[in-house]
């Protein structure tokens, strides 16, 4: 987070002490806590829009949220007023606020259409003049990124497979998994041992090198339908995969599904369909099942606010991170 220079280093030991949440951390005088900007038009910065007026949400800790209106500019941004960074080391108080951040960039965009997220912690210090200030000098960015983003969303895809399925699969296609089967059969028991573990390596490495081939395949199906396509790895790190189940799933009949792909599309609301569509024939396969979610706001894709041309805005040090529908 950037600070004003006129304004005192914050006292890293003091707390704020609202309903006893908030842990140690840096305050200040006063600050504001960014969501997201959204597109305005004359209506809305003049308040006399229905989607503002709708819009009375509260966010982290029930700080009530407003849209700040920036002069000349056809962005406005939401935020509540602050005093301190949310700092915590307990890790129930983190998710509860990240869930809460991504709720507010949620219901935005139910009501102003896609939203450009800001990281979790986001914070301006100083008053609303410093915020405008902030966005003027930002302006060309923030302004051309939600013009990009305009009816775009975020769509999660991931795709599991059978795990028996699968290796009865390479086992029947691979021809050194079938010599070291059959050496196996006719090994004493030491050798035996390093035979099997032969054997299990080669597996892996065919499982690996599958879910790469089936990663670059979905891409490939997914390419005419989608601006961009992101691959989100095995890890799950962002929260909008925290209520998925874990990559290894056991079906009813005891049977394990392992995740073979996972991706982040980035794409124009009039194709969500055509993307169902295509995971359908998917997921027609034996043994295949797919997981689709969205329509999001594009947290994947969204530029990391406080970077480049946005150095004046800062994130208080916790990670951004997404929750699943």
């Amino acid at each position: 987070m950037n600070e004003n220079d006129t304004e005192p280093e914050p006292d890293r030991d003091a707390a704020s002490t609202r309903d006893g949440a908030r842990e140690a951390g840096p305050t200040f005088e006063e600050g504001r806590y960014l969501y997201c900007a959204v597109a305005v038009d004359d209506d809305t910065t003049a308040g006399t829009d229905d989607a503002i007026d709708a819009f009375e949400e509260t966010g982290i800790d029930d700080e009530p949220i407003r849209l700040l209106a920036i002069d000349g500019q056809d962005f406005g941004l939401l935020l509540h007023e602050c005093d301190s960074l949310y700092d915590t080391d307990r890790m129930d108080l983190l998710r509860k606020w990240l869930l809460e951040h991504q709720r507010v960039i949620d219901v935005a965009g139910e009501h102003f259409g896609t939203p450009l997220p800001f990281q979790f912690d986001t914070i301006i210090t100083g008053e609303d003049d410093r915020v405008r200030e902030w966005a003027e000098q930002a302006s060309e960015t923030l302004s051309g990124y939600l013009a990009s983003l305009a009816g775009h969303w975020e769509y999660r895809i991931e795709l599991l497979a059978e795990e028996g399925d699968l290796e009865s699969e390479l086992e029947a296609e691979d021809p050194r998994l079938n010599e070291l089967a059959a050496e196996i059969d006719e090994a004493s028991s030491g050798t035996e041992f390093l035979l099997e573990k032969q054997y299990d390596q080669r597996l892996s490495e065919l499982k690996r090198d599958r879910r790469r081939d089936r990663g670059a395949e979905l891409e490939e199906r997914l390419t005419a339908f989608a601006r961009e396509v992101h691959h989100l790895g095995q890890q799950r790190a962002a929260l909008l995969d925290d209520s998925e189940d874990d990559p290894v799933s056991p079906d009813s009949d005891g049977s394990e599904e392992r995740s073979q792909a996972r991706l982040a599309v980035l794409a124009h609301e009039d194709h969500e369909e055509a993307i169902g569509n295509a995971l359908d024939t998917i997921a027609a396969e034996p043994g295949v099942t797919i997981r689709f979610t969205g329509p999001w706001p594009p947290y994947t894709f969204a530029p990391e606010i406080g970077a480049d041309s946005t150095e004046d805005a800062g994130s208080g040090g916790g990670s951004g991170g997404v929750e699943k529908r």
